[in-house]
This record gives C-alpha cells, sequence and structure tokens, in this order.
C-alpha cells in the first residue's frame, strides 16, 4: 500500500556531511503532500529518538535540541522525497535512520507515526 525508502546513509569522518533521502510510493502515498514527515534515529541498545520532522507543505520544521544547526530537513513534494542534509556530523551521530510518514500534522512522537522505511547506517568515525 506504501513504501519509504530511505538511502544516502554511509559512514563519513567526524566534521563531515551526509544527505539521506527518502522516497515515498504506493497507494497509500498518492497524496503525499497531505503526510508530515519525520526523520527519526536509533543507535544501538538505544531507544529511537526524534531528530527532525517537516509538516506537509515544508513550512514548518522541529529539530531535536541536538542536531539543531547541523540538520536540515526538506521535502520536494513533486518527487514523493523528503530529506535530512547532515553537516558537522558527530560520532554521536552514529545510528540507524528512519524516515516516516503520517497524516496531517508533524509530531515528535515516533508512536504517532503510522508508516516506516526500513532504515538507513550512518556511521561517524572519529
Amino acid at each position: 500500500q506504501g513504501l519509504l525508502v530511505e538511502s544516502g546513509g554511509g559512514l563519513v569522518q567526524a566534521g563531515g556531511s551526509l544527505r539521506l533521502s527518502c522516497a515515498a510510493s504506493g497507494r497509500t502515498f498518492n497524496r503525499y503532500n497531505s503526510y508530515a514527515m519525520g526523520w527519526f534515529r536509533q543507535a544501538p541498545g538505544k531507544e529511537r529518538e526524534f531528530v527532525s520532522a517537516i509538516s506537509w507543505d515544508g513550512g514548518s520544521t522541529d529539530y531535536a535540541d541536538s542536531v539543531k544547526g547541523r540538520f536540515t530537513i526538506s521535502r520536494d513534494n513533486a518527487k514523493n522525497t523528503v530529506y535530512l542534509q547532515m553537516n558537522s556530523l558527530k560520532p554521536e551521530d552514529k545510528a540507524v535512520y528512519y524516515c516516516a510518514a503520517r497524516p496531517l500534522r508533524a509530531t515528535t512522537n515516533p508512536g504517532e507515526y503510522p508508516y516506516w522505511g526500513q532504515g538507513t547506517q550512518v556511521t561517524v568515525s572519529s
């Protein structure tokens, strides 16, 4: 019904940059511009945590304090894709990064997102 596929993860040195992408497809996302999108991450042994979210039209964004000023979320509704530009990466940013979708309003609670991608690994070496 709906598929979210992340890409762009990899290994980068501390201080480097990566750009994650998440493409949505399937009937669920026929009206992609009615969905808020979020990025979350999960490090080994830790709970999944909020990273960033963007409203359906891109007009509103939110960031975790730990990434504010370093990460930028954006979306291209014509391509059914959301992006996460990650700059000045730190070793503590190492995690599996997931994109998620929910109808209408963006939130920071992962439990409120019904649609999830499989995740992409980000590793930052010191």
